[in-house]
């Protein structure tokens, strides 16, 4: 084998190499971005987990009140069964845009059945007394809060993984590799703002914050 022949093969390994190294380091940058979204939906599925958890205590204390309005408790049992009906992996982000739509259908007819039952709690002065009922209001407002904060964070987490799968030459690593567009999280027009939860029984209940 001549020198030629050699010097040939030796570009060849060497450029192989680098292509190699460059490829690993793209996929290694991926995999990262890919985790912090995975981890991201899991913050969102625990906080609203930990909503669902609040809710029957909450319809147990209220269902308590004399002729409390039964079909606003039976509203909330329905959607937060609703809820669990919806299937998905807490410890991987769903690349399905419908598989998150249904997710999102889903915690919205809870949002809004809880919405109405703060509402309608305001009617009944034996609730404005009861001390459960007041920590369980406290709890749900903060963790429609931190709701709302998951949410953006996981955008985040998501915008800066579909901006790395979408670039090229990493779009061709991740193409390779079985990497694509993640959903975001998209809200409904002024779900981004927390149900307005009032302590002060009686008064008109304070609009959303802008």
């Amino acid at each position: 084998m001549n020198k030629s022949i050699l010097g040939c093969l030796g570009i060849l390994v060497v450029g192989a190499l680098i292509i190699g190294a460059w490829a690993v380091s793209k996929y290694n940058a991926l995999v990262p971005l890919s985790q912090s979204v995975d981890a991201q939906w899991a913050q969102v599925q625990n906080v609203y987990q930990r909503r669902a958890d609040l809710i029957p205590n909450l319809v147990k204390t209220v269902e308590g009140a004399a002729n409390f309005e039964k079909s606003t408790l039976t509203d909330i049992v329905n959607a937060r069964a609703s809820v669990g009906q919806v299937k998905i992996d807490p410890s991987k982000a769903p690349d399905d845009p419908a598989a998150l739509a249904k997710f999102q259908a889903a915690q919205d007819g809870l949002s809004s059945a809880l919405s109405r039952l703060l509402v309608v709690v305001e009617k009944y002065p034996e609730l404005k007394a009861n001390q459960n009922f007041l920590n369980l209001q406290s709890q749900l407002e903060g963790t429609e809060n931190r709701i709302s904060v998951e949410r953006g964070n996981f955008n985040t987490a998501v915008k800066a993984f579909n901006t790395a799968v979408q670039l090229f030459p990493t779009n061709v690593i991740a193409g390779f590799f079985g990497y694509k567009v993640k959903p975001y999280f998209e809200a409904k027009a002024g779900a981004e703002n927390p149900p307005a939860v009032s302590f002060q029984f009686g008064q008109p209940t304070p609009a959303p914050k802008k």
